[in-house]
């Protein structure tokens, strides 16, 4: 149970492709007990068009931190995860913790090589790959979920430069320079797992858990059991802000 002081203000980051409102059926199980935002990153949602850069995705989730009052806890997923991190690393006194989701991998070699293919075909058509993955998430995920990926539009024109940025960040050198609680979270079938155990010790403070039976991004299947573990890292958060006792879970 979370104390009675002020609610963490929860900043939700969007993966590829998609935009903020992916994150709509968690913030709406939720509810009201937490300030929330879910920014558009560039080339994403309503910044579609523009060029993506990680320093620019980070930019634009310190300025949801700072419209919701200058510190928060973060929640990404896949790419999402990335920048979470990435802006973790980057100011770690305006992230109180971390919730990292499918992004527990450093792209390389065939793995990378791939990911860069994917994304390439992906830019070169846009259209079709725009509706592709319109099918594939909506049949991954029937109801709420899957319309809350493509509910802002998809932009798969950016994912080239999105693939690109992502393989030449350091997210290990993010974690290890950020001092807060991390949660790695991943589905048990999630190919971005690969790395977990190096990314679960490059962390100051982690822990990770695994989903059973979830894959890449099956585990929004269960909105409410994503909500919860989201509230559970807010009561953390809050347990050590205000110096609370509090039950951690799952190490």
């Amino acid at each position: 149970m979370e104390s009675q002081e002020a609610p963490v203000p929860l900043v939700f980051v969007h993966g590829l492709r998609v935009s903020g409102a992916m994150w709509q059926p968690v913030i709406q199980a939720i509810g009201k007990d937490h300030p929330t935002a879910a920014p558009d990153l560039p080339g994403h949602g309503s910044r579609r068009g523009e060029p993506f850069t990680v320093a620019g995705a980070v930019a634009a989730v310190a300025d949801a931190i700072d419209e919701l009052g200058g510190r928060a806890l973060l929640v990404g997923l896949p790419l999402g995860g990335f920048v979470a991190t990435a802006t973790a690393g980057a100011h770690p006194d305006r992230v109180l913790g971390l919730v990292a989701m499918g992004c527990s991998t450093q792209p390389s070699g065939l793995f990378a090589a791939t990911y860069k293919a994917a994304g390439r075909l992906a830019a070169r058509y846009p259209r079709r790959a725009d509706r592709l993955s319109a099918f594939a998430f909506r049949r991954a995920l029937p109801g709420p979920a899957g319309e809350a990926l493509v509910a802002g539009g998809l932009s798969s024109g950016s994912a080239s430069s999105v693939i690109k940025a992502v393989c030449e960040t350091d997210t290990l050198a993010s974690l290890a320079a950020y001092p807060g609680p991390v949660w790695l979270v991943n589905g048990e079938r999630d190919h971005f797992r690969r790395d977990e155990r190096d990314f679960l010790k490059a962390c100051r403070d982690g822990r990770l858990f695994l989903l059973p039976g979830c894959g890449h991004l099956t585990s929004l299947a269960d909105t409410g059991a994503v909500a919860g573990l989201v509230r559970d890292a807010a009561a953390v958060v809050t347990a050590r802000t205000h110096g609370s006792p509090v039950w951690e879970g799952r190490r």
